[in-house]
């Protein structure tokens, strides 16, 4: 029997039927089984090569003492054999570079992470192995760049985690804060994310995970940005940090890390991090909403181009006030380019029929009795769900579907393109909270759009244009 089992006092049955659930999909690959837990910290470079690696091989050591794991610390590939690395719960890449392994320590590495052994990438470990496949996968994201070392501020997006329960919601801290090639989203379960608004240099727009954990190839891998500096090491904060992700890594700790398929918010209720206004005027952040103020200008949401979604957001008028949601059109500081090239979900309580509240402006009008049924008055937060898949556009107001158009201009595409909200003038005061997002799977036969699981990286030509 697993001697956490034994621990815990389950029969044998027990633990087996525990073990057998473990092994259902999307669900953390099983601990190996070994009497004692066992670490291997492996930090060889063949490129740049982090001061800090004594100081994270001492941290890890004190920690994993501390919890009962015994830590080897190498420098060779040669470590890299199927029986030697069968010793291992699991195995920390610590600020790694370059090409490490060759193709026979990397198979090595394949099989064992394929019966259930655990990986810790620490910082350069992003910056390992671009040639390997496998790697890539099992890291998250490769790095790309970094700005100078600096203070920022972490959001933890789950505290449910061992890695991050002990952390603030906003975190605190100075590293070197990598940018990465892609957004590592789709495919692992973000645990925390900088805000690019706090600091200088971040590059992926708003959306920037920098720590995150995944069952992976039957095997469990958790990454963190941070330990660059020799001080992160003596950080308690990071030091717990870095003790969750290794007994999630050892599997003396079980965590859900499978990736978010669900809504996820776009607004973090407190800076315009991953959004960016084109054209006069902008918006206030204030409790958690979005004010408009002056005009004619346009909020964007620039961390990512969207293909087929469903975006959900609370809005308020406080009169005869004008605002809408803009969906489908190409990146641009010009807020002219979202009207000439996509369609806005009209937010106005008097206008005409097509460019009233829920009408794609000026090309369709909304259900009127539906909307009217459904609408609350100006001073009350109403709802829309706003849902584009190929060239379908639908608009729900507080649960009622009220409008149903279908785009037939390839100018106008919407099997990708950004979202933005309106602040329309001076007299116009409209707010927005609760905005969040779920990427949905293009119909059969439409253009896919961009990946769910793409860069958040600079945003792709399109010939579409702008004004």
């Amino acid at each position: 029997m697993h001697p956490s089992a034994r621990r815990l006092g389950l029969t044998a049955a027990t633990a087996a039927a525990l073990l057998a659930t473990m092994a259902l999909p999307g669900a953390a690959a099983p601990a190996r089984h070994h009497d004692t837990g066992r670490v291997l910290v492996f930090s060889k470079t063949a490129g740049f090569r982090h001061d800090s690696i004594p100081d994270g091989i001492a941290a890890l050591r004190e920690l994993a003492n501390a919890d009962s794991l015994t830590v080897d610390a190498t420098e060779s590939a040669d470590t890299f054999t199927p029986g030697n690395l069968a010793r291992y719960d699991a195995v920390v890449f610590l600020s790694t570079t370059g090409d490490v392994l060759d193709d026979t320590q990397q198979k090595a590495f394949e099989d064992y992470v394929a019966d259930g052994g655990g990986y810790l990438g620490i910082h350069a470990a992003a910056d390992t192995e671009y040639d390997w496949p496998f790697y890539g996968g099992l890291v998250g994201a490769y790095f790309q760049s970094h700005p100078a070392i600096q203070p920022a501020t972490v959001r933890v997006e789950d505290r449910g985690n061992p890695a991050t329960a002990h952390l603030p919601d906003a975190w605190q801290r100075t590293d070197e804060w990598y940018n990465y090639r892609t957004n590592p989203r789709a495919q692992a379960h973000v645990l925390a994310s900088l805000d690019e608004t706090t600091y200088t240099g971040g590059t992926m727009k708003g959306d920037h995970p920098i720590a995150w954990c995944q069952s992976y190839g039957g095997g469990r891998a958790f990454y963190t940005g941070g330990g660059h500096t020799k001080e992160s090491y003596a950080d308690p904060a990071f030091r717990a940090h870095l003790l969750g992700g290794l007994q999630y890594a050892a599997g003396k700790a079980t965590a859900d890390c499978r990736p978010r398929t669900g809504y996820r918010p776009i607004f973090n209720g407190r800076t315009l991090d991953g959004w960016k206004q084109a054209g006069p005027g902008g918006f206030t952040v204030e409790n958690g909403t979005l004010a408009s103020e002056g005009g004619m200008g346009l909020l964007w949401y620039q961390a990512k181009e969207l293909g087929s979604y469903s975006l959900k957001l609370d809005w308020k008028m406080r009169g005869d006030d004008n605002s809408g949601v803009f969906v489908g059109f190409p990146a641009s500081d010009d807020p002219w380019s979202a009207v000439n090239k996509g369609y806005e979900i009209q937010i106005d309580a008097t206008d005409a029929p097509d460019r009233t509240t829920g009408a794609v402006y000026s090309f369709q009008s909304a259900d009127l009795k539906a909307r009217d049924r459904a609408l609350r008055p100006p001073g009350q937060w109403n709802a829309y769900e706003i849902r584009v898949q190929g060239e379908r556009l639908r608009v729900y107001l507080n649960g009622v579907e009220i409008n149903d158009f279908t785009n037939k201009d390839p100018e106008r595409s919407l099997t990708d393109g950004y979202l933005g909200l309106q602040n329309h003038g001076a007299d116009d005061q409209v707010a927005f909270r609760n905005i969040r997002i779920k990427e949905l799977a293009a119909p059969a036969g439409a253009p896919a759009g961009t990946p769910a699981g793409g860069a958040a990286g600079a945003p792709a030509e399109r010939n579409r244009g702008t004004k």
